[in-house]
């Protein structure tokens, strides 16, 4: 059966960030309520054709605020590669920081 786009995307997006992805659905994984498992970053996937973006932020924030870590919300839209980072204007210093730990940029 091949995999499912969503969880292709996932993957990517948590390789991108140096984590990996939360087995089954979020909080009945046991290890966080975000898409992704990662020390310092609370980041959540969305892969549709077309997202409520400022919503799905706030409902993310509220719970990256719970776990005491920077809420980060990654988008992609079906027939185009690669992903968005969305984040606040005043986490982007840390979360590009979080990026730099894992792993090393090319020149």
């Amino acid at each position: 059966m091949p995999t499912k786009t969503w969880k292709q995307r996932e993957r990517d997006v948590a390789a991108y960030f140096g984590g990996r992805r939360t087995p089954l659905s979020g909080m009945n994984s046991g290890h966080t309520s975000a898409d992704i498992i990662h020390d310092k970053l609370f980041v959540e996937h969305k892969h549709r054709k077309k997202h409520t973006l400022l919503t799905l932020f706030d409902a993310v924030k509220k719970l990256a605020i719970r776990e005491n870590k920077i809420p980060v919300v990654t988008i992609s839209e079906h027939g185009r590669h690669g992903f968005w980072i969305v984040c606040h204007s005043s986490d982007l210093t840390a979360v590009a920081n979080q990026r730099q730990l894992t792993h090393k940029e090319e020149p």
